[in-house]
C-alpha cells in the first residue's frame, strides 16, 4: 500500500524541484486521479474477502471464479474512470483554481489518468494474492515499479543524460510505464509460482456467471463509495486550500502526501484484518475472529502513536525535503509554504490514530462482508460532519489551511468511532447466534 503513495511522493519531491507552481499542479492533477484511483481500489477490495472465505473453507474453485470476475470488472473500472477523468477536465476551470496552476495540470493529467487502467488491474491480482495470504508478490511489484518511476522521472523531468527536459509531463509519462510493469511483472510472477499457477492461468472470459458478478459488486460498490467518501474529503481539502492561493495548495499538498504515506500502514493493517476475518468467517469461529480483529486495531493504535510522534518532532524539517530551499528567486513562496506545511502537519500528527483505528476498523468489517452500513457511517463521519466544519473554518475563519485539516481531523474520528461501535455490536450479535 505505501508503495502507491511512494509514486506520488517521488514526483512530488522531484517536481518541487521546479517550483511552488508546479508542485501545485502535481497536485490539482493528482486530486482528480485520487478520486478514481479511490474507487478503483476500494472496489477491488471485495476480492480479498471472497478469496479469504474460500481459502479458509478449502475451496479453490471459488477463489480462481472471484479472481476471473474481478479482472473483467476492474478492467471495465478502469477504462470508464479513465474516460470520466477526461469528460470532467473543463471543471478545473470553475474552481478557481491559479490560472498558471491549471495550466500546468492539464496535460499531466491526460496521462496520470489513462496510468489508472493499468493500476485498477494490478489491484485485482493484488487483492486475490492477499486473499491467500500471500503479500510479498504484489510488494515485489510495487518496489519495481518505484524503481522505475524515480528512474524515469530524473531522465524526463530534468532532461538527464541527453533526453528531453519535459517537466511535470515527464514525472506522468514515468508513473504510466511504471504502472503498466506492475501488472506484467505480478502476472509473471504470479503465473511462475506453483501454488498460484491454476489460479491464474486458463481463464475462460466467455464464461461469466451472472452470480458471481452480482456479489463482488455487492462488495465492492459500498466499498469503493467508503474509500471515494475519505479521499472527496482530502480531495476537497485541495480544492479548498487552492482558493486560499497557490502557496496554501502546496503546502496542503506536502502534508497531505506525507499523511498518505503513513496512513498506508494503517490499510495494510486493515487488509490484515480483511484477510484474518476473512478466514475466521469460513471457519465459523466468530469468537477467534473477533479477538485476532481487536489485537489488529490494538497493534494499529500503537504505531499511528509513533507516527504521531514523528509528526511532531519533524513537522518544520519535512516539508524542507520537497522544496529547493537554496532557490532565491522562490525564497518567499518557499518559506511561506513550509511555514503553513508545519501547521498543518501538528494536526495531522492528532489525526494519525483516527485515521489508522477507522480504516482498520473498516477492513476487519469488510472481512464480514458488512459493507452497506460502514458506507452511510463513513458518509456521515466526513460529510455531515468533517467537511462543513473544514468549509467553515477554512474560508470563514483566521485559521485557514489549519481550519481545513481540524475539520478533516474531526471527521476522522467521528468515523474511527461510529465503526468501532458497529463492528463490537456485529462481533457479538454473531457470537451469540453461533452458540
Amino acid at each position: 500500500m505505501l508503495g502507491h503513495t511512494f509514486v506520488a511522493f517521488a514526483d512530488n519531491i522531484m517536481v518541487g524541484q521546479l517550483g511552488t507552481a508546479e508542485l501545485a499542479a502535481v497536485s490539482l492533477g493528482n486530486s482528480f486521479v485520487f478520486i478514481a484511483m479511490s474507487l478503483g481500489i476500494g472496489f477491488s477490495t471485495a476480492i480479498t474477502p471472497l478469496v479469504a472465505e474460500a481459502d479458509g473453507a478449502g475451496n479453490k474453485a471459488n477463489g480462481k471464479s472471484a479472481l476471473k470476475h474481478g479482472l473483467v470488472l476492474c478492467t471495465v473500472l478502469g477504462l470508464s474512470l479513465f474516460a470520466l477523468i477526461l469528460l470532467s477536465k473543463p471543471l478545473m476551470h470553475l474552481m478557481k483554481q491559479p490560472p498558471e496552476v491549471v495550466k500546468l495540470a492539464m496535460p499531466y493529467l491526460d496521462l496520470v489518468a489513462f496510468s489508472l487502467v493499468p493500476l485498477i488491474i494490478f489491484q485485482a491480482f493484488k487483492q486475490f494474492s492477499e486473499g491467500l495470504s500471500q503479500t510479498k508478490y504484489p510488494m515485489y511489484a510495487t518496489i519495481l515499479a518505484n524503481v522505475v518511476n524515480i528512474v524515469l522521472n530524473y531522465l524526463l523531468i530534468f532532461g538527464s543524460f541527453g533526453f528531453p527536459k519535459m517537466g511535470i509531463v515527464g514525472a506522468a509519462i514515468g508513473t504510466l510505464v511504471s504502472r503498466v510493469l506492475m501488472v506484467v511483472y505480478i502476472w509473471y510472477l504470479l503465473r511462475a509460482k506453483k501454488k498460484f499457477h491454476d489460479y491464474v492461468t486458463g481463464f475462460n472470459f466467455k464464461k461469466l456467471e451472472k452470480k458471481v458478478m452480482r456479489k463482488i459488486i455487492a462488495l465492492g460498490f459500498p466499498s469503493a463509495l467508503q474509500m471515494l467518501f475519505e479521499v472527496a474529503i482530502f480531495t476537497a481539502a485541495i480544492w479548498l486550500s487552492g482558493v486560499l492561493g497557490k502557496n496554501a495548495q502546496a503546502a496542503n499538498q506536502i502534508a497531505l502526501n506525507l499523511s498518505s504515506m503513513t496512513f498506508m500502514f494503517g490499510m495494510g493493517l486493515g487488509v490484515a484484518a480483511m484477510i484474518r476475518v476473512g478466514n475466521q468467517k469460513g471457519l465459523g469461529n466468530f469468537s477467534e475472529l473477533r479477538r485476532i480483529a481487536k489485537s489488529i486495531f490494538f497493534l494499529t493504535f500503537l504505531i499511528e502513536i509513533v507516527f504521531a510522534l514523528l509528526f511532531l518532532w519533524g513537522r518544520n524539517w519535512f516539508p524542507t525535503l520537497y522544496l529547493d530551499v537554496n532557490d532565491l528567486t522562490n525564497a518567499a513562496d518557499n518559506t511561506a509554504v513550509i511555514t503553513m506545511a508545519a501547521q498543518l502537519l501538528f494536526v495531522a500528527a492528532f489525526f494519525q490514530i483516527s485515521d489508522g483505528i477507522q480504516v482498520v476498523v473498516l477492513g476487519a468489517l469488510r472481512g464480514l462482508q458488512d459493507v452497506k452500513i460502514p458506507t452511510l457511517l463513513t458518509f456521515i463521519a466526513y460529510w455531515g460532519i468533517g467537511f462543513p466544519i473544514s468549509y467553515y473554518l477554512g474560508l470563514h475563519t483566521d485559521l485557514k489551511s489549519t481550519g481545513i485539516w481540524i475539520g478533516l481531523l474531526i471527521g476522522l474520528t467521528a468515523s474511527a468511532i461510529m465503526l468501532y461501535i458497529r463492528f463490537d455490536y456485529l462481533t457479538k450479535k454473531r457470537i451469540r447466534e453461533s452458540g
